[in-house]
């Protein structure tokens, strides 16, 4: 099931979700997006950031940094700090809370539906354009397409967006039962909800015309009667005895589609999107005459749910201190904090161009200090009679390790002024 970025905080980390469509900037805007990625050197690393290797392996597949961070290509704009990432595969460590959360998910599956569904969770994240969107029918004007919001490693490969970039190609390899697990990129907000790499669960199963004739309902209907019963089942298998709602909403990729909420905690939360797939995806790969329904969600925020984590960067944290709080097959452990170092905020104001963007910003910032940084929020904009306009915003740092230092922050925060005015050609004020 397609998974496409969407509005901040509302399913900052959930899946099957999109943007309001728009129109696309000229090629020329997309390629000065890329060049502030690939015009200036690497920073120094923060302390405590981990050195980029020179190459990493996905699934038997070799990834050379190379091969991903390209300087001189103006249509790349992969940072070190995005392709650090590839290979930890976060998803496939029993101990994690990811790993447990997909487990959990998979003896559903193996329980309730007995070798049915094939389980692919080590599938290499670089895709074509084709693959990650057309594949899924993402309209062409699509806000996911943008440089802003999507990693591309030349004009026509990406870092892919959602798990769903690989449903066509297994749908033509045969399979009709599927469970795919992955790391997706998508360039973000910073914030303890978002974060530039996470990870999506698609499950994906097709019916024959046989399937459903002697139910009383049509393809669709039997499609859509399955899939709430499946996802209900799985919502209790993961929440308990809870109340349930389903939400129409609209997927480029499924018709009908929903969103199914859980109340959980005194609130309503989105556990996952998902639909009965459009007709064209199943003829242009060789399903014909056959139904299908799709789902996705996004494990970091159900995780956060489940396991207490109120920070998404502890995710990626090998301090012991969080590491051991989480056993193989034990769900819903809750975590306990065991800091509570101080952020240090510093404010930044300048005045932006045409070409400027919330994400670019927090790529730089990102770039310099990592998971350091905890949140980039804009705290006020006004423009001036001769039409410039300026943005102020803060920056909250905080490890989730160890308190930092006046000195490091100062430097951090040097380093980041001058990447905002040198890689976004902003003034600063």
């Amino acid at each position: 099931m397609a998974t496409l970025p969407m509005a901040p905080h509302a399913a900052a980390i959930s899946s099957f979700t999109t943007r309001p469509l728009y129109s696309p900037s000229s090629r020329s805007h997309r390629l000065l997006l890329a060049r502030f990625f690939s015009a200036a050197p690497a920073p120094a690393l923060a302390k405590g950031l981990r050195a980029t290797a020179s190459a990493v392996e996905v699934g038997g597949v070799k990834i050379a940094r190379e091969d991903v961070v390209k300087e001189d290509d103006p249509t790349n704009n992969v940072p070190d700090t995005i392709f650090s990432k590839i290979g930890l595969q976060l998803h496939r460590r029993d101990n994690h809370p990811l790993g447990i959360l997909k487990n959990t998910i998979y003896d559903y599956f193996d329980k309730n539906f007995t070798g049915q569904f094939d389980k692919f969770d080590d599938l290499c994240p670089l895709v074509s354009v084709k693959q990650n969107f057309d594949d899924v029918l993402v309209p062409s004007d699509h806000v996911s397409r943008s440089y802003n919001d999507t990693y591309y490693v030349d004009g026509q490969t990406v870092l892919r967006c959602h798990t769903s970039a690989h449903q066509a190609e297994l749908l033509r390899d045969g399979h009709t039962h599927f469970l795919v697990t992955g790391d997706v990129y998508r360039r973000d907000s910073i914030d303890s909800t978002h974060y530039p790499v996470f990870h999506q669960m698609e499950g994906f199963c097709v019916f024959s015309p046989d399937e459903w004739s002697g139910s009383g309902m049509d393809g669709t209907a039997y499609a859509a009667a399955e899939l709430k019963k499946t996802l209900e089942g799985l919502a209790r298998h993961l929440f308990g005895a809870v109340e349930m709602r389903w939400v129409d909403t609209y997927f480029p990729f499924t018709n009908p589609s929903f969103e199914l909420e859980i109340y959980f905690q005194d609130d309503w939360l989105e556990v996952l999107g998902c639909g009965v797939t459009e007709q064209e995806i199943l003829k242009r790969n060789g399903r014909r005459d056959h139904v299908a329904w799709a789902f996705g969600l996004g494990l970091e925020r159900l995780a956060m749910v489940l396991f207490d984590i109120p920070d998404i960067r502890l995710f990626w944290s090998n301090d012991k201190r969080f590491t051991s709080q989480f056993s193989e097959g034990k769900l819903g452990v809750k975590f306990k904090p065991f800091s509570k170092f101080p952020p240090c905020y510093k404010d930044m104001s300048f005045w932006i161009n045409d070409a400027f963007t919330e994400n670019n910003l927090c790529e730089v910032v990102r770039g310099i200090a990592g998971d350091l940084v905890e949140e980039v929020k804009l705290i006020d904009n006004f423009t001036n009679k001769k039409g410039m306009t300026s943005h102020c915003y803060r920056i909250a740092y905080r490890s989730m390790e160890r308190s930092l230092t006046d000195e490091e922050i100062n430097n951090l925060q040097l380093n980041v002024r001058e990447a905002v005015k040198d890689k976004l050609k902003a003034e600063l004020r």
